[in-house]
């Protein structure tokens, strides 16, 4: 009896403990969902001004409508989509006008991703000039210890480092991603919730099955036993 005592309750609290975690990992699910769901509801707001003092945390995403200058200088970030392979994202300097910046001061100057060319059309010229762009704020994160450095001769980068392109272009650390079309040769990526992991569904799919198989574990477990008992 001791025995079929210490097989229920391991059994037990093994499958409580573990379908708990699937549980708790659904509860997650439904907070990463509302997360994505007020992302996607921001990004797609009205566009505003240019903020006076841009913050990374506060103004993620901020829709924005800004009048300037693209100047010449380009940053190829090197990327991949799904329907067209390898590539570059194109990031340039552009001169903000007074009419279009919170701060009423113009002259600023900030980074604008232009979007995607194919690997073969990295370098053909792409004229700067006047342009009207909407898109949204970011700041992404896409560097960590193993992203390699820059190869600023080569001119090739291999993530959006706001702060370090931002100081190879003399700019503001401010990247606007344009939605809109600034090049007929560019094609906008603008910036979405799709690239936010949200994994939380198959965690608790792992969780409760593994809470399923300790369960039947634990009941062929005392199965046998009794029939060793009776035996």
């Amino acid at each position: 009896m001791r025995r079929i005592l210490i097989l229920i309750i391991f059994g037990t609290v093994g499958t409580a403990l573990l379908a708990g975690l699937g549980v708790w990992q659904v509860r997650r699910l439904a907070w990463k969902q509302e997360i994505l769901a007020e992302i996607e509801s921001r990004i797609a707001a009205p566009p505003a001004a240019l903020p006076a003092d841009p913050d990374p945390e506060r103004d993620r995403y901020l829709p924005v409508r800004l009048s300037g200058t693209i100047e010449a200088g380009e940053i190829h970030v090197l990327v991949s989509t799904r329907d067209a392979g390898a590539g570059y994202r194109i990031i340039a300097p552009f001169l903000v006008d007074a009419a279009t910046d919170d701060a009423a001061r113009g002259g600023r100057r900030i980074l604008i991703d232009r979007g995607f060319v194919r690997s073969e059309n990295r370098d053909q010229p792409r004229q700067p000039g006047p342009a009207t762009v909407t898109g949204n704020l970011h700041w992404p994160q896409e560097t960590d210890s193993f992203t390699p450095e820059a190869e600023i001769d080569a001119n090739i980068w291999y993530a959006r480092d706001v702060p370090a392109m931002a100081s190879a272009l003399d700019t503001e650390p401010v990247l606007l991603v344009a939605r809109s079309a600034t090049d007929p040769g560019i094609r906008p990526l603008p910036v979405d919730a799709h690239g936010i992991p949200n994994d939380h569904l198959q965690y608790a799919v792992t969780w409760f099955s593994l809470a399923a198989i300790w369960a039947g574990m634990s009941i062929l477990l005392l199965w046998r036993s009794r029939a060793r008992k009776t035996g």
